[in-house]
């Protein structure tokens, strides 16, 4: 019993001495063999470009295609990591000796006195360079200092100045984006035919430098439907951390808006790879390949050509509004109009013809003119036809009227006397006019207020908005990117901005004001809505999706019913023909070849008047529905001028109409 400790101790120390034994046996005399035996199991995926599928519109015409493009890649698998340095050096001199930028986002450049000083424009990048998981300098420390540091990491203390930055600057990037033997680094890319060819000459011999030729995403026709389109760009660190086990690397680029963002992964397609065997000592041989296949191809229900006319008449309706206020010498009446929009549907699919906006931006030049864009005050990149919600003034009273004809609040033919003023729980309508004793037809002609405030006070608001929303206001429509929901006047929402619904604010949410604010995509489909006798379809923009290359069509939109109105077809009727003689009575539409219906509306708000209009067309067969608003347009003219540019280019009432 007292010799156990000991033969436990002796056991113990025995089999320690054997694991000692054997653990330097592996690491010392055969190192190499295992070495060896581990180099030769390994292998490295590289993963290429995913080809995107290409966007079109409506006729084929392309929107966003693929090009070639040709960039210099470094692939860690070939390169001697000693001669590193000396790559770069050779690379940046022979890039810029064909007048080529080479990829460069060091937050550090030249002086000009043979220092350094901060890029001013990259504050973020210069003080995730200081912190403590990259340099861990003080914050006060130099652009000097930090190079030095650099210099010290990167092995490069003794290069002249120029090469040190260069070095400095790609081995940078490299840690970036994530360089390694399974991610090569992109030195350059985007370059000329002719500096491709010098390069590859000039660095044939150097291992693990190839120019190679990639998929270049080009805008044919940037500043046609861009906020429609949307654009790529590199993938976030947040974005990375999300998608990352879907495939996505450091450096791909991905749907950033438009449908660029929202069929991401129709478009993406699938990354080809090259998977790479390390031999024993430690050479690369490419032993699989796996091909790529590209993402499928959109095309959209917008005309481009169509797309074009509403942009041109959109900017000269916001002109023709500021001529205005200077005309009458009056700023409220148009001098403060610096947007507008407009939203074309096919009645027959409610798919989207045109979605316009003014002002618009250049697809092509998205990232070089961001921060101007950015900045811009009349917010350019702001999707006012999806997502700008207006008070829509009278273009809102053939819907109320509808719903009190079907709730027998009014009948066809009930007159409602106007005194030019309609006072209701404290507050003071005023008309534009003095009607007298008129029927629900005449009003909606004279576009009178007193009518509609006492027809809104007869309906109730509950009954009002649940109309309204079985028209696409208030509610998103479904489009496939995305939209604003707009805001139905009523006790939910004033519950939800703390503050207090009385009845008689039915009376002013009648006549298109109060809380009320919809979108033209809304107003469109809820024009369309009237048109097709109360059927709303599903409204949509994407009209089908191929396989890259071919004619097969993977997805084929279709006219889907969405909701109905619920209103008499008498009834509907009798809004229609309504329409039909308001239509008949704007100056600019009188003896127009085309018969249509439509509705005007001046909406107030802080500054002029939004000047706003909805139409269809033509009046007994209905093709396309139109609505266009112009932020502080202040007289209607404005907007049905945008409509009728539309209704001439569509009907080939022009000699450059092109269909």
């Amino acid at each position: 019993m007292k010799s156990r400790p000991f033969i436990l101790r002796g056991m113990v120390i025995g089999l320690t001495a054997v694991l000692l034994f054997r653990l330097g046996q592996w690491q010392l005399l055969q190192a190499d063999r295992y070495r060896a035996l581990l180099v030769t199991q390994t292998t490295y995926t590289v993963t290429g470009d995913a080809i995107r599928g290409e966007i079109y519109d409506r006729n084929g015409e392309p929107l966003a295609v693929n090009l070639t493009g040709y960039r210099v890649v470094l692939n860690k698998l070939f390169i001697d990591s000693d001669a590193l340095n000396e790559t770069i050096v050779q690379l940046v001199r022979v890039t810029e000796e064909c007048g080529e930028h080479w990829l460069d986002s060091l937050p550090i450049l030249p002086d000009g006195k043979g220092g350094y000083r901060f890029d001013e424009q990259q504050s973020e990048a210069v003080a995730a360079l200081k912190s403590r998981d990259d340099l861990n300098m003080n914050p006060y420390a130099t652009a000097n200092d930090c190079m030095a540091r650099l210099a010290e990491r990167y092995e490069c203390t003794q290069a002249a100045s120029t090469e040190q930055r260069a070095i400095i600057a790609v081995r940078y990037r490299m840690a970036q984006t994530g360089y390694s033997r399974t991610q090569p680094y992109i030195f350059a890319e985007n370059l000329h035919a002719s500096a491709m060819t010098v390069i590859a000459e000039r660095m044939s011999a150097i291992p693990g430098v190839t120019v190679e030729s990639y998929a270049v995403r080009t805008y044919c026709s940037g500043t046609t439907a861009p906020h429609i389109v949307g654009v790529t760009g590199l993938i976030s660190q947040e974005e990375y951390s999300r998608l990352k086990d879907s495939g996505y690397g450091y450096t791909d680029r991905l749907g950033k808006s438009g449908i660029e963002a929202a069929l991401e992964e129709d478009l993406r397609g699938t990354a080809g790879q090259r998977i790479y065997t390390v031999d024993e000592e430690g050479h690369a041989q490419l032993s699989q390949t796996i091909a790529t296949v590209p993402g499928h191809s959109v095309y959209l229900t917008l005309d481009a050509s169509l797309q074009r006319t509403a942009q041109t008449a959109l900017q000269t309706a916001v002109k023709e509004a500021n001529d205005y206020a200077e005309q009458v010498g009056d700023p409220l009446m148009g001098a403060d109009c610096t947007g507008a929009s407009v939203v074309v549907l096919n009645v027959k699919d409610f798919s989207v013809l045109c979605a316009a906006n003014y002002p618009t931006y250049d697809l092509a030049s998205y990232y070089e003119d961001y921060e101007q864009l950015a900045s811009d005050p009349t917010v350019p990149l702001f999707d006012r036809a999806f997502m700008g919600a207006l008070t829509p003034g009278s273009t809102y009273k053939p819907l109320v009227a509808a719903a009190a004809l079907q709730e027998k609040k009014i009948t066809p033919h009930t007159p409602i006397t106007c005194g030019g003023v309609y006072t209701t729980g404290g507050l003071r309508l005023w008309c534009m006019g003095c009607h007298g004793d008129q029927d629900v037809t005449e009003a909606l002609v004279h576009s009178c207020n007193v009518f509609f405030a006492e027809t809104g006070r007869l309906l109730g608001i509950d009954a009002l908005d649940r109309y309204a929303q079985r028209c696409g206001l208030g509610v998103k429509t479904g489009v496939e990117i995305p939209e604003s929901s707009g805001t139905l006047a009523g006790p939910s929402f004033s519950e939800a901005m703390g503050s207090q619904w009385y009845e008689s604010f039915v009376s002013p949410a009648s006549i298109g004001q109060s809380d009320n604010q919809f979108t033209p995509l809304q107003l469109a489909t809820y024009a369309a809505t009237l048109a097709r006798d109360g059927q709303r379809l599903q409204t949509h923009v994407v009209d089908r999706i191929v396989r890259y290359a071919t004619n097969e069509v993977l997805y084929q939109s279709a006219a889907t019913p969405v909701q109905d109105m619920g209103v008499r077809e008498d009834y509907i009727r009798t809004v229609q023909q309504a329409m039909h003689q308001a239509a008949e009575s704007y100056t600019l539409l009188q003896d127009y070849p085309i018969s249509l219906a439509g509705k005007t509306g001046t909406a107030e708000n802080n500054g002029s008047d939004h000047a706003n209009f909805i139409c269809y067309a033509p009046y007994d067969d209905p093709q396309i529905a139109i609505a266009v608003m112009v932020e502080h347009g202040a007289k209607s003219f404005t907007a049905i001028g945008v409509a009728k540019a539309i209704l001439d280019h569509y009907f080939q009432l022009t000699e450059d109409s092109e269909r």
